[in-house]
């Protein structure tokens, strides 16, 4: 595994989005999670991300479970500010007019946030620390000026932000160096290509892409919404709605052809894309299955020729957005 460093502490490029074995896309259990989580440790997969709003804090317990075994092993990140629990909120206003997505930067919240956090993941500090969304009605001077506080105490040892604008980024890092920042990349999501990767570079940030794999799309296992679980929460996703669906497979169609080339499955050239866009640029699939995991890891040994960016570089932008109306308010803030 190809290695990548946030401060003193290394971890592979290829890390482990935790997010779907609690929340989002479909049941999952919890043993063939362990199962993952071991398997991925001796990978070098061992950059794990989790947040407080994945399951309610349900994905952190889940972790809890392995945390305690490979502590020093791991890369830990989770991240605040997505409200999921409205009683710890000072955002009475937005609380008020029932408000489908609230985001809390104030430092009270974030307090209240990180205690809760160690807590549930059983662990004395976290490696990093995102604010999920910035919020657009606390500056982020005082958002980062609270973490900057953290890191002090040692509860984090470095602090991120994710789909925040360049330039929301270089007013961050002025109060305090960012360690990262977290935000969508992948070849059916290019949006910030152009400037936040580059500011990133420029500031000796590392970027880390979610969604590397448009939430399962790029890897040419989907062909319908039949697809999907019930409950899976993708069946609400603009791009994987009935007419855009059927528009982005051709985007597959690219990636497929490149994958020939490689003698390897489209997932794994997504991710040599996105590993390719800069050696600060690190990549978090989630899976919950053991042969994905191994799948994703071996991506670290593929590099893209000429001919493939050629390729790659025919894919049009995808139908429909990346959020509903809703999560589109607070991306590139």
């Amino acid at each position: 595994m190809r290695q990548h460093q946030i401060g003193s502490k290394s971890f592979g490029r290829i890390g482990l989005g935790c997010m779907g074995m609690s929340w989002a896309y479909g049941p999952s259990s919890d043993d063939a999670n362990f199962e993952v989580l071991d398997r991925a440790i001796s990978l070098g997969v061992n950059h794990w991300d989790t947040a407080d709003l994945y399951g309610a804090g349900d994905n952190e317990t889940l972790l809890s479970h392995r945390t305690e075994k490979y502590r020093d092993q791991v890369f830990l990140a989770t991240k605040f500010g997505n409200v999921f629990d409205r009683s710890l909120t000072s955002h009475q206003d937005q609380v008020e007019a029932n408000s489908p997505w609230i985001v809390d930067g104030t430092p009270e919240y974030i307090f209240k946030c990180i205690d809760n956090s160690l807590s549930r993941l059983g662990v004395d500090f976290v490696d990093l620390y995102y604010q999920h969304r910035v919020d657009p009605f606390v500056p982020i001077e005082e958002t980062v000026g609270a973490l900057k506080t953290l890191i002090e105490q040692g509860k984090i040892k470095h602090y991120g932000l994710s789909e925040a604008s360049a330039e929301t980024i270089k007013r961050a890092n002025k109060v305090h160096p960012v360690g990262a920042v977290q935000s969508e990349l992948s070849l059916w999501t290019q949006d910030y290509v152009h400037d936040v990767v580059p500011t990133c570079y420029e500031l000796g940030i590392s970027f880390v892409a979610y969604s590397p794999l448009g939430r399962g799309f790029l890897t040419g296992r989907y062909q319908s919404l039949d697809d999907f679980a019930p409950e899976d929460f993708r069946r609400r996703h603009p791009r994987f709605a009935e007419e855009a669906f059927a528009a982005n497979l051709a985007i597959v169609g690219h990636v497929k052809i490149v994958a020939a080339r490689h003698q390897c499955t489209p997932s794994q050239i997504a991710l040599a894309w996105v590993l390719a866009q800069g050696e600060h640029v690190v990549a978090i699939p989630g899976t919950k299955r053991l042969q994905y995991l191994e799948e994703n890891a071996a991506a670290v040994n593929i590099r893209l020729s000429a001919d493939d960016f050629v390729e790659l570089g025919k894919i049009k932008p995808p139908s429909g957005e990346r959020y509903e109306a809703t999560g589109l308010k607070f991306v590139n803030l």
